[in-house]
């Protein structure tokens, strides 16, 4: 149930960046669900592979390089839906910046069951 509730917090948040960045554009909340779902895919499946593959550049810029893994990211994931439109690199640096600070108080929001809670 909590898996579910985070996606959904998930797509109140990038629709949440559609609002606030003018270079991001989401047609509804069903393509903020599947938009939600597959960034979160793209971020466990490959993003790891690329901060190992560019460990040497994030190691060199302090780890700033990966604000620019994020935004390709997010670009890639607006350019690969319908109904998820960014409009460039820099809009999906900074959509992927907002997206991950909203997705994270958003988050917060939802209470977590202890054990001994029933």
């Amino acid at each position: 149930m909590r898996l579910i509730l985070i996606w959904i917090c998930n797509a109140l948040a990038l629709l949440a960046v559609a609002y606030l960045l003018p270079g991001v554009h989401v047609g509804g909340f069903g393509s903020a669900l599947i938009a939600a779902l597959l960034l979160g895919l793209i971020n466990a499946l490959i993003r790891p592979l690329l901060i190992l593959l560019t460990l040497p550049v994030t190691v060199l810029t302090l780890g700033l390089f990966i604000f620019v893994i994020n935004g390709l990211l997010f670009w890639f994931a607006g350019s690969v839906l319908r109904g998820f439109e960014v409009s460039g690199f820099w809009v999906g640096v900074m959509g992927a910046l907002l997206y991950s600070i909203l997705s994270y108080v958003f988050t917060l929001l939802i209470p977590v069951r202890t054990p001994t809670q029933q």
